[in-house]
This record gives structure tokens, C-alpha cells and sequence, in this order.
């Protein structure tokens, strides 16, 4: 049934429309957002509606308080990941934890059906927290078919020089191309808590099969990105 009515509380739509404002640029960063009495006035709400909407967008890091002043747009811009591209890490910039590796890891239902392997079968997971100048932009778990990755790099705990695609390529399934399931939905208390999510923030969520040679497929990835800071780039190939 179609509904007719908003059913969030005020306040939820209130720092919805300044967050939409935030991220199509209309609300550019070091704007200073109207004022409170102005916000009470223009949504006909009472003074607490309006602070419960602002404190929400400041525990996401969309706007900042400045005593005396008022509440302006975060100068800092969404974190855009780039999809598809391996970043080595480096001081300051792009690092990883290692959370975890398992040679014989239960796969996902729809990890499974990515790398046309049967539900109940095992694979090789190197499970990792992604970060960016110490702050954490996601996390990882990546899933390898056995006959591939047994023995092999992926299935150490140490860290890879060059990542997996350089032990894909010397164990000879370079990576050819690779497809994303994008959806978005609330977290899981490991997603809140390894992400250091604000409350009700949702994440986005990236299911990606990479293929070799022959469309063989060679690795399946489940990324989590929080919602709130996060935009994920895409770039095509194109041929002449």
C-alpha cells in the first residue's frame, strides 16, 4: 500500500533534507546552516526537534559547531573509494588489518553462486579491516576457491606485496574484469562497531566476482562502506 505519510520522527526527516542538501553540494562545504530559530520556524517544529536533527548530523560528521558562531557544512568531503583499483598502502594514506584467514571458511549463499561453487563448500576468506590515515573505510571479506588459493599467499596471514592480484596473476588467473552488486542496508553490530558507525547510519554493501581468463571466476568479495562519508567511483573501459 502506498503510503502518504512520512512515519519517521520529525526530526529523522528534518536531518534527512539537510543531509541530501549536504550531499548534492547545494549546502557546500563552510556553509553555515540556518539558524535554529530560522529551522524551527521553517519545518514548524518546537526548538528540541531541531537540535535532535542537528546533533544527529554532527555524530555523522556532516556539519560542525563553532561556539559563538553557529553550525556549518564539514569542509571535508566524502571519502570516494575507487572501485575496482588495488591501492597499496602507504604512510598517511590507504593501510589494512588483517582480521582473519581461513583455509576452510563457509561460504555465503550468494558468494558460493558467484564462484559457481556448491552451498556448504569451503574456500580460502582473508577477512581485513581497511583504513585510511588510521580512520577505518571498510571492511573486507575475501573469498577464494580451494583448488586455487590452498598453499598459496592468500592463504597466510602475512601481508601481501602487491596484493591478490599479483598472486592471482603468478599463480596464473590474472584478473580480467569484475562485477559489483551494490545494495544498502542497516549494519551488523560487527560492521557498527569495526566501522565506528554513528547510530542509524546505514552501509553500503558490494558483493564483487572477479573473473580471470575463460570468465573463470577466481575471487568473491563482500565490502562494507559506511553510508555517511562514503562514495564509491566507477570508471569504465571503453574501446576505440
Amino acid at each position: 500500500m502506498r503510503r502518504r505519510n512520512d512515519p519517521r520522527a520529525r526530526s529523522d526527516q528534518i536531518a534527512a533534507s539537510l543531509r541530501a542538501l549536504i550531499m548534492s553540494g547545494d549546502l557546500a562545504p563552510g556553509t553555515q546552516l540556518p539558524s535554529t530559530l530560522q529551522l524551527v520556524e521553517e519545518h514548524h517544529v518546537a526548538n528540541t526537534t531541531v537540535q535532535r536533527a542537528l546533533t544527529q548530523l554532527k555524530a555523522e560528521g556532516f556539519v560542525i559547531s563553532q561556539v559563538g558562531r553557529g553550525v556549518f557544512v564539514r569542509d571535508k568531503q566524502p571519502f570516494v573509494v575507487r572501485v575496482g583499483a588495488y591501492t597499496a598502502p602507504t604512510p598517511g594514506g590507504f593501510s589494512f588489518k588483517i582480521l582473519g584467514v581461513d583455509e576452510g571458511a563457509p561460504v555465503p549463499a550468494d558468494v558460493a553462486n558467484g564462484l559457481g561453487i556448491a552451498t556448504g563448500n569451503t574456500a580460502v576468506l582473508r577477512h581485513r579491516l581497511n583504513l585510511h590515515d588510521g580512520e577505518p573505510v571498510a571492511l573486507s571479506w575475501s573469498y577464494y576457491p580451494a583448488a586455487i588459493a590452498v598453499g598459496s599467499p592468500l592463504a597466510s596471514r602475512a601481508k601481501i606485496s602487491g596484493g591478490a592480484p599479483r598472486v592471482l596473476e603468478d599463480l596464473g588467473y590474472p584478473q580480467r574484469r569484475f562485477v559489483d552488486r551494490v545494495s544498502a542496508r542497516p549494519p551488523t553490530t560487527e560492521e557498527l562497531l569495526g566501522l565506528e558507525l554513528p547510530d542509524g547510519v546505514s552501509v553500503i554493501r558490494r558483493l564483487r566476482v572477479i573473473y580471470s581468463d575463460r570468465d573463470v571466476p577466481v575471487e568473491a568479495s563482500v565490502l562494507i562502506n559506511g553510508a555517511h562519508l562514503y562514495e564509491l567511483e566507477y570508471h569504465e573501459l571503453t574501446g576505440e
